[in-house]
């Protein structure tokens, strides 16, 4: 219900960037730009995140702010411009069974002997011959468990399990037997051509299950066409239509507007 310039661009609801173009609207999703490694989500009313701050591990941090990591061990971040960095202490190697509040350095995690590799603390690998096994080092112990996978949202009968895979995927529909017109309920068979009504409209039903039409474009013309009822493009080749009546071809017949006129019905 609004006017546009052409050439305006405006933002509609659902972060839909709008242009107008020789008289035609035309919509496509807001495209956002984030050059930060932790941005924060947009702001109410707004479609592209914010790098003015910080999200990290589910907590915005303002700009500049400077804080530790839940499991940081003396970790210390900071805030700058959309991205978190951080800094922890060196410590020499040394191994013990828990680590000190008060000093940083007073131990370090052991590393873990696992069928004959040794991994460092902290380290995530999968077991030979077995992907779908996700194992991590902590402080010297193995603990393995299956890759997460995701939910699916399909029915359980259409889910399958490729060679290789670890987690099932969907199937892909069955593709529609045919076209289903609303108007009428009518179903057509895939590549079926009709008519809707107009003889200048051909539809096809596609393999997809839509519906295409195509209107047919008349090329040959003559000052005085027939038009059969139920035809599109009028008819050049069977005679004449001259002052509401019909002529074949080559027939002559007197002009209604001077009877001292023979006239003649010729295919151009």
């Amino acid at each position: 219900g609004i006017s546009r310039e052409p050439g305006s661009r405006w933002t509609e609801p659902g972060c839909q960037s709008c242009t107008c173009q020789g008289g035609r609207v035309l919509c496509d999703t807001v495209s956002c730009s984030v050059p930060c490694s932790h941005p924060l989500p947009a702001p109410a009313g707004g479609c592209c995140p914010t790098c003015t701050g910080c999200l990290h591990e589910g907590v915005a941090r303002a700009e500049g702010d400077v804080f530790s990591p839940s499991d940081g061990n003396c970790t210390v971040c900071v805030c700058l411009a959309g991205n978190i960095s951080c800094l922890s202490p060196e410590c020499p190697p040394g191994s013990c069974p828990s680590s000190s509040p008060s000093d940083c350095c007073s131990c370090n995690p052991e590393k873990c002997n696992f069928r004959g590799r040794t991994y460092a603390h902290g380290a995530r690998f999968s077991l030979d011959g077995d992907d779908c096994t996700t194992c991590v080092c902590q402080g010297g112990e193995v603990e393995c468990s299956f890759t997460p996978c995701p939910v699916l949202d399909c029915p359980q009968h259409q889910r399958q399990l490729g060679p290789g895979q670890c987690c099932s995927t969907c199937r892909d529909p069955p593709a529609p037997a045919g076209c289903f017109l609303d108007d009428n309920g009518v179903e057509f068979p895939v590549g079926q051509i009709w008519s809707p009504g107009d003889p200048c409209e051909l539809c096809i039903c596609q393999a997809d299950g839509s519906v295409s039409c195509q209107r047919t474009d008349c090329v040959e013309t003559c000052p005085y066409p027939i038009r059969i009822p139920g035809q599109c493009c009028p008819d050049c080749s069977a005679g004449c239509t001259y002052m509401g009546r019909i002529f074949s071809n080559n027939e002559t017949f007197p002009s209604a507007l001077d009877p001292c006129l023979s006239c003649i019905c010729l295919v151009r």
